[in-house]
């Protein structure tokens, strides 16, 4: 199930030639099982096909031109949707908005809902200049509920005609999903930290592990959607960074405790999986195979959460990862009291089945109370979604140890 799985989605697409961009986004929610129904105003049917909308959405198109699409009225759509996302919104269109007009179907749709509205404006590079689109920019922005998505396109065909901002179909979703999500983090700013680390021999031999990354991705993006500031301290991995996630990239288990030690604040989600050793020595040439048996000597790396529960400045709530291959709820309950965490998510890395470099997982998420709340098997989104709904109910600042 999606994050937008069953979502009442209102789609209404203004004028100009940027118009024919709203097929890609009903397409793309409908990829994420989103209910889409279409609206257009007059002018958007010179540069879409109401047929293809129609198709697409698996609803008929409102509108007041055609034979293809019917008018409905306003407050019977208003009242469907759980969100309104104008797009393209033209410099005319946003200024009947800026001023609450209800003159046309769209409009009036927008006055009626009482629902978050998401306005993608579609701007030349010359509007985007103008002291009156800046206004009305600044007015939408400024009501309550209302969302201005601001995505520079990369479509060089778009920037040859001039044009600077346009409605981009991942960017929507992607901003839907926060907009419609839980909330429960509003105001909270959150480190996760994801992947493996390598530690070099040489320039071209490391230690490293299983890890994939994609627990702590799925969790970064789930508790940007919760309505959280998040950072993503990330190992060496093959994943896209998360929309609207500010991303660190390191290799090495010492690189990743100075990034924590120095960014760390509110929320900690420790979903790394840190290398317990590193090489005593690191060549800067590669090594020669040789006849016989090769012995480095491994250190230890630094226990990243031992050491923080020590220090001075230290984050208001701390989330340990125990992956182990056997007696997970033990190892992760003691792994709790030792580094004197305030929560610990415990998962299996075990068989073909366990959670490293896996699509799904299953977890069991403990604190220092008597209770154990479990999760999956399921897919790694649903899970994250589950963790960050269990670490929205935990209080800050309570120490074990």
């Amino acid at each position: 199930m999606s994050y937008l799985s069953g979502r009442r989605v209102v789609v209404a697409v203004g004028g100009g030639v940027a118009a024919c961009t709203a097929t890609e986004i009903v397409r793309a929610l409908r990829r994420l099982d989103a209910r889409v129904r279409v609206l257009l105003t007059e002018s958007a049917e010179h540069f879409v096909s109401p047929l293809t909308l129609r198709e697409l959405s698996q609803h008929p198109v409102e509108g007041v031109g055609s034979e293809h699409v019917r008018h409905v009225n306003p407050h019977e759509l208003a009242e469907w949707a759980e969100v309104v996302v104008v797009a393209p919104a033209t410099v005319g269109l946003m200024a009947r908005l800026a001023a609450g007009m209800a003159d046309d179907l769209l409009t009036g749709v927008v006055t009626a809902a009482n629902v978050p509205l998401l306005v993608c404006p579609a701007l030349s590079e010359a509007e985007t200049l103008e002291t009156e689109a800046q206004q009305h920019l600044g007015l939408l922005t400024a009501r309550v509920s209302t969302s201005v998505l601001l995505a520079d396109t990369q479509d060089r065909a778009w920037l040859e005609a001039g044009f600077r901002y346009l409605p981009d179909a991942d960017s929507v979703v992607q901003l839907l999903g926060r907009v419609l999500g839980s909330g429960l983090l509003v105001g909270r700013r959150v480190v996760v930290t994801a992947g493996p680390t390598r530690e070099a021999f040489d320039p071209v031999r490391f230690l490293s592990n299983r890890s994939s990354g994609k627990m702590g991705y799925a969790l970064a993006a789930e508790a940007w959607r919760a309505g959280a500031d998040v950072l993503l301290i990330s190992g060496p991995v093959t994943l896209t960074p998360p929309y609207g996630v500010r991303l660190l990239q390191v290799t090495t288990a010492a690189q990743m405790k100075q990034a924590v030690f120095e960014t760390v604040d509110d929320i900690l989600v420790m979903a790394a999986a840190v290398a317990d050793y590193t090489p005593r020595e690191t060549l800067d040439h590669k090594r020669k195979k040789t006849d016989g048996d090769w012995n480095p000597v491994l250190g230890r790396t630094s226990d990243i959460l031992g050491e923080l529960a020590r220090h001075s400045v230290r984050p208001r709530l701390t989330i340990g990862f125990a992956a182990e291959t056997d007696a997970v709820e033990e190892y992760a309950a003691d792994k709790l009291r030792r580094k004197s965490l305030d929560g610990i998510v415990g998962n299996s890395v075990a068989g073909p089945g366990g959670a490293f470099e896996n699509d799904h997982n299953t977890v069991v998420m403990l604190t220092h109370g008597p209770d154990a709340h479990h999760a999956g098997p399921a897919t790694k989104r649903e899970i994250a979604e589950s963790i960050v709904r269990w670490i929205s109910t935990l209080p800050s600042g309570v120490r074990h140890g």
